[in-house]
């Protein structure tokens, strides 16, 4: 087996000869395979040894999951108000919930501007292309990208986003640049002590607010008829995901009514027909912009029951009471879920909730609720206390809440590209592919 430091000696000599005759590694290589192993975020880097072992024991580990990241253009002005774009003074109190987790999961709710354009707002929006490397900095494994909002900007636009999510090594799924991408979940590996527990996340969406998805590619974002609550594509992905060797499946759901807190009936009957299925581990929703319940259905992975996050509201927006009418606009939910996988493979999952809120003319900084009973920035303390009663009564009292940040179970995670990369990487992956069972 070839050591680490070799690989990386054979790396460096090949990016010299690259660069000497002129040639671009995607030129040679185009993205690395579809199913390459590489690492979401920079933790702990594998042995390359073989890895033979017996599990000994259960393990587990954390997934922590957000609500729309909305990027308005007020958003983006308060990211660039140092003249150089950043998100973190805006979001950083919210980093040790994203660090602490074994897997992170974003909602990325616009298009990433296509080359040579520049970002826009609503009605039609697209992100400074800034976004995707600030959602990886702050350490967000992958997003799911199916929704309403993501053929704003058409096919130029899902390409421009998935290449954005590629060059930074995230996951991203519900939008594809091809139908083999299309077939396959995005998955990751999760390293639990002396076991690698293959996670897949699906991502669907109820529509493009009218906007037609490209004729000949119909298979660019995954879509689900609400109003028949048809579950059926979702499902078909899922057992997809089961048959490529997916140990747990994580759905997210952007769907149904705006501005409600109160599930839909359409809305709760889909979440209950994926539960139905028991196919799918956890169902994570989007599109209201508000909290909506975290419950637990009956159904579920060998009837053990699925949890389900109806909505978890905004991540960061430019929304509130003053813009559009509703006070809970401006807070959303981290979801932690902790999976348990027994040796036979059986999956326990449990959930929390931990409310978050911006402060909209404080800069759009993000705040954990809990931290900030006395106030903070142009939040006084009957603000929050409002906002955070808001928030628990739209959760519901199924799931317990969560106010310390979580810490590993797992060694490491590392996600699977889904197909080959249409740009140009802005890191190269590993010189070979990595499969530690072989």
């Amino acid at each position: 087996m070839i050591g680490v430091a070799a690989v990386v000696g054979a790396v460096a000599i090949g990016a010299a000869v690259l660069a000497a005759t002129g040639l671009k590694l995607p030129d040679l290589l185009g993205r690395v395979d579809a199913y390459q192993l590489t690492a979401a975020a920079p933790r702990v880097t594998p042995s390359l040894a073989p890895v033979v072992v017996e599990p000994d024991g259960p393990v587990s580990f954390t997934l922590v999951a957000t609500g729309d990241v909305l990027p308005h253009g007020a958003v983006v002005d308060d990211a660039k108000r140092t003249g150089t774009f950043t998100m973190e003074p805006l979001w950083s109190e919210i980093d040790p919930w994203v660090s602490g987790a074994d897997l992170a999961f974003c909602h990325m709710e616009t298009p990433v501007a296509p080359p040579g354009t520049n970002p826009s707002g609503f009605p039609v929006f697209s992100a400074p292309p800034e976004i995707v490397p600030a959602l990886k900095q702050q350490g967000w494994d992958g997003c799911s990208t199916a929704s309403n909002h993501m053929v704003d900007k058409s096919w130029a636009g899902i390409v421009a986003s998935l290449d954005a999510f590629d060059a930074v090594r995230m996951g991203a799924v519900g939008t594809s640049t091809s139908p083999e991408e299309a077939s396959r979940p995005q998955m990751y590996k999760v390293q639990a002590g002396n076991r690698f527990i293959t996670v897949a996340h699906i991502s669907w969406a109820y529509g493009t607010n009218g906007l037609p998805v490209p004729a000949d590619k119909p298979w660019s974002v995954s879509l689900f008829n609400a109003n028949a609550a048809d579950a059926s594509g979702i499902v078909a992905q899922a057992q997809s995901a089961r048959d490529q060797g997916a140990d747990v499946v994580v759905a997210s759901v952007h769907c149904c009514v705006e501005y409600q807190t109160q599930p839909t009936a359409a809305q709760r009957a889909l979440f209950q027909a994926i539960a139905d299925s028991g196919l799918v581990d956890l169902v994570i929703g989007h599109h209201a912009h508000v909290p909506q319940p975290i419950e637990k259905l009956s159904g579920g992975p060998g009837g053990k029951g699925m949890w389900a996050a109806f909505g978890l509201g905004n991540y960061i927006s430019n929304q509130d009471y003053s813009t559009v009418g509703h006070t809970e606009t401006a807070s959303g939910l981290l979801l932690t879920a902790t999976f348990t996988i027994a040796v036979d493979g059986t999956v326990d999952v449990g959930a929390e909730w931990t409310g978050i809120t911006v402060d909209r003319t404080g800069g759009h900084t993000l705040h954990v609720l809990s931290d900030i009973p006395s106030g903070v920035g142009n939040l006084p303390a009957a603000e929050v206390a409002k906002r955070y009663q808001l928030v628990r009564d739209a959760v519901g009292t199924q799931a317990p809440e969560r106010t310390n940040p979580p810490t590993h179970f797992a060694e490491s995670a590392f996600w699977i590209e889904r197909a080959p990369f249409s740009g140009t990487p802005g890191t190269p992956g590993p010189a070979g592919p990595y499969d530690p069972t072989q």
